[in-house]
């Protein structure tokens, strides 16, 4: 029984004697992270240097899916999405990747072995964005009432997944504000705010739209300072013009 019992441990001991050294084996695994603009261009690259006299060198977009191999002094690129768009440097191992689309985020494994099989590998997070479209406000009410101005402004965002903020002249607003909805209570003329402006924004890009308020209760697309400046682009020539005649 006890032979039998000792024979048993030693077959699992070598079904598992393989999964043991692929872990030993797999060494150096970190991972960082990337965030780029679609439609520019993008070196992956680890931090450090590569292993000295590497043999062979493999960049992935998935585990299974390979973009680029380097073996014994000759790159194979693999056909992929990624076909006339990378190029991968063997001395740095930096893969460069050309108008990189919002597709291309992804989990980049590269895998480095050397003439023994020890493998060391690195990951690298890509995110990409798109530039953030521009907002546009709507108002969809201004309404007084006992020297109260009520007001609810509307950021319409083509793309919801980006951030939304509004600001008045002193700042942003609290954080129960920060939806495409902006609703406020204007209850005394010192303590409006000159105009009102949604920011919308992801890790890299953003933009605005602003709308200007007038006591006691008119928003307006163009303040009046805009105003008078345009009436002086206008009007100035017209005057000299009649003074010259």
């Amino acid at each position: 029984m006890r032979s039998r019992r000792w024979e048993w441990c030693l077959a699992m001991e070598l079904l598992l004697l393989p999964l043991l050294l692929l872990a030993t084996n797999i060494q150096g695994q970190s991972t960082r992270e990337v965030i780029v603009l679609s439609g520019s261009n993008l070196s992956l690259q680890i931090s450090e240097s590569l292993p000295d006299n590497y043999k062979q060198l493999t960049w992935f977009y998935t585990i299974h899916q390979k973009i680029v191999e380097w073996d014994s002094g000759k790159s194979k690129y693999f056909d992929s999405k990624f076909k006339g768009r990378v190029m991968l440097d063997p001395q740095s191992g930096a893969l460069n990747i050309y108008k990189v689309q919002k597709e291309d985020s992804s989990t980049y494994l590269m895998r480095v072995s050397n003439a023994t099989g020890k493998e060391q590998e690195w990951k690298i997070l890509l995110e990409v964005f798109d530039p953030v479209p521009k907002p546009v406000i709507k108002i969809e009410k201004t309404e007084e009432a006992n020297n109260i101005c009520y007001l609810k402004l509307l950021c319409v965002i083509p793309d919801q997944s980006v951030n939304c903020t509004w600001y008045g002249d002193s700042g942003p607003f609290s954080k129960e504000c920060q939806s495409s909805v902006l609703e406020l209570r204007v209850p005394e003329p010192q303590n409006y705010s000159k105009f009102y402006t949604c920011q919308v924004s992801n890790p890299v890009s953003s933009k605005n739209d602003t709308v200007y308020f007038t006591p006691p209760c008119t928003l307006a697309r163009s303040s009046g300072v805009d105003w008078i400046a345009s009436w002086l682009v206008v009007m100035v020539p017209t005057i000299l013009g009649l003074l010259l005649t």
